[in-house]
């Protein structure tokens, strides 16, 4: 069984070389390989010398510097389609797996629909806090993206969507429905993948326990505080702050009924930044 694990970095030098460590050093049976697509995005502290020199096997691919995180993988995803693979596995760079991670992953996938029929999860943890900080996510309605986290740590979980930290896809499932969207830059194309697998009629499992480590650093997804104006308006429309075009794209696509809801929230966390730290509204 041939398993292709896709990543995408840029300028993390130390928690990439982390990362493949924690992946190299995965407890799995004999009958189990994998190969690493690695597309790094022009990162200019080493990281492709540090990779190539500490894990040759890595097949590193070069981007421009503007590929971001969905670009970057969609690359080294490509790459991996055209050899074919049983399995693809997304990883972020900056998660540290547990030694028996790869090996759970695929267990869970071969209970559920005969290891073909199920995008499979893996949760992450904030180590120092000690709250998981990515993983499957489930809608409190199926009309609007408000969500909570979906975790158990000793039964796997069925959600609606997830990250893609730790993510295990068949290869039927990309197949039926390819890879990462080329609609998004950055975020929300691990979200929009997992609503798709799942009107595709695939489930979406979440296993259980803890999967990894990786820190949530992202903060509030809008501009706290007296920021201008002007710096505001062009956090909603970056591919790393509020991506207001490819937001509403996702809302469009999978909750149309949601739209002038979730375009009210966007320019009200731009233009009223101080009174949405006050009321905290959340999942906009």
């Amino acid at each position: 069984m041939r398993i292709a694990v896709l990543l995408a970095t840029f300028n993390r030098k130390d928690k990439t070389l982390s990362c493949l460590r924690s992946l190299y050093d995965q407890q799995l049976p004999s009958d189990i390989t994998f190969k690493v697509f690695h597309t790094d995005d022009n990162s200019t502290d080493g990281t492709r010398e540090a990779v190539k020199l500490s894990f040759p096997d890595v097949e590193i691919l070069h981007g421009s510097g503007s590929l971001f995180w969905a670009g970057g993988m969609r690359n080294s995803w490509g790459a991996a389609v055209k050899e074919g693979f049983d399995y693809y596995l997304l990883l972020n760079d900056d998660t540290i797996l547990l030694p028996h991670t790869v090996a759970s992953l695929l267990d869970h996938v071969k209970a559920y629909g005969n290891g073909t029929d199920a995008v499979v999860i893996g949760s992450t943890m904030d180590k120092d806090k000690e709250v998981i900080s990515y993983g499957g996510q489930r809608l409190y309605a199926q009309d609007k993206v408000q969500y909570y986290s979906v975790f158990s740590k000793t039964e796997a979980m069925e959600c609606d969507m997830a990250n893609a930290n730790i993510m295990l896809v068949p290869d039927k499932v990309v197949k039926t429905i390819g890879i990462l969207s080329g609609d998004y830059t950055h975020s929300i194309a691990d979200f929009d993948y997992t609503l798709r697998a799942k009107k595709a009629g695939f489930k979406n499992i979440v296993v259980p326990g803890v999967s990894g480590y990786c820190v949530d650093d992202h903060g509030n997804n809008w501009r706290s505080g007296r920021v201008p104006l002007r710096e505001r308006i062009k956090y909603l429309k970056s591919p790393k702050g509020l991506a207001y075009y490819e937001y509403l794209h996702f809302i469009r696509q999978h909750f149309p009924k949601h739209l002038p809801v979730a375009f009210v929230k966007l320019w009200a966390k731009t233009l009223m930044p101080v009174l949405w730290d006050k009321f905290k509204v959340s999942n906009a």
